[in-house]
């Protein structure tokens, strides 16, 4: 059965807050749905200052998600953990463990965007530091011990329900990322298809005595809407798919590489690129992938339209992948 996941950033841009509101609860309505028809994920990720409302509190959303679900799991991808308090870090991760009984999932990278960390006044030049001393902190944490922590002894209660500890992968694209991953042995989530960074850690575990695992995404994972018509939808919708696209683009460097980063400047050339697709269930069905990652609400898609491509999907597509 491949994973299914359906993703919510709840960009919106010039949405009033009371607009905001509205989408906000439709989303969770849509995890709801999305749990009751079987679908394995909801992914969530983290970005601050963004012109267009991209979600800043993935915790906050995966705990309504978890309030309004009972099995699907949560993926927070990626926290950019150099900019919270590890401790803070360590007990709201606790405490979702605990509410979700083990469901909520933490990609932690360092981010890309320099605004944000000196939005928070976080050195920019630190964050490699920043980000070994987080997840150190977050494992010692979660032991419910007391331990030593800048200069003085501290103790994170509660204890997290799943053991050893919440599943917490290091994110990245980098080789020092994999490394920190195999030093901690901790899982590494690659950002895009990258096999040769996969053999870099591997070497590392096995140079540090670690365990580890890779979750890799595949050479192509293309976010999805499905559509009955997808030359209409393209048509009506596209230019809210663009507007993701660029503005992922703007704030990612030459050097940074990601499953969903895309050169496109107009919708024809998103269309042919195929980062972003949108597809009939019969052709979601013939792509005969590992993992379907949905994006019903992607760059302020109308919430009918949203529930439109969700619906087609579970009714559509899902039961044909089951068989």
């Amino acid at each position: 059965m491949p994973v299914t996941v359906v993703r919510f950033n709840l960009v919106a841009p010039g949405a009033t807050p009371a607009a905001l509101g509205a989408r906000y609860r439709a989303a969770l309505e849509m995890a709801a749905y999305a749990d009751e028809h079987g679908l394995t994920t909801v992914q969530t990720e983290e970005h601050h200052g963004a012109g267009n409302n991209w979600l800043p509190s993935p915790f906050a959303f995966a705990g309504a998600v978890f309030g309004a679900t009972r099995r699907i799991s949560v993926t927070v991808s990626a926290v950019i953990g150099p900019l919270h308090d590890p401790l803070r870090l360590a007990e709201d991760i606790a405490v979702l463990d605990l509410l979700s009984g083990g469901r909520l999932v933490t990609v932690a990278g360092i981010g890309y965007r320099r605004e944000e960390y000196a939005q928070f006044g976080v050195e920019w030049q630190l964050r490699g530091r920043l980000q070994d001393e987080l997840l150190e902190t977050l494992l010692k944490a979660w032991t419910g011990e007391p331990f030593a922590y800048r200069g003085r002894t501290v103790r994170v209660t509660p204890r997290p329900f799943t053991e050893p500890h919440p599943l917490l992968l290091v994110g990245g694209s980098s080789k020092p990322a994999a490394r920190r991953a195999a030093r901690l042995g901790l899982p590494f989530f690659p950002s895009a298809h990258l096999p040769e960074l996969e053999t870099y850690y591997k070497e590392r575990l096995a140079e540090y005595g670690t365990e580890g695992w890779t979750m890799m995404p595949a050479v192509r994972t293309p976010l999805l809407h499905i559509a009955e018509d997808p030359d209409r939808a393209w048509a009506e919708y596209g230019e809210h798919f663009l507007h993701e696209a660029r503005t992922y683009a703007s704030w990612q460097s030459g050097g940074i590489r990601s499953a969903v980063r895309s050169a496109a400047t107009t919708v024809d050339e998103l269309r042919t690129e195929g980062v972003y697709r949108i597809l009939t269930p019969d052709e979601c069905v013939a792509l005969g992938h590992d993992s379907y990652v949905l994006h019903p609400l992607s760059g302020g898609m109308p919430v009918a339209e949203g529930w439109r491509s969700l619906r087609l999907f579970t009714e559509g597509v899902l039961p044909r992948l089951e068989g």
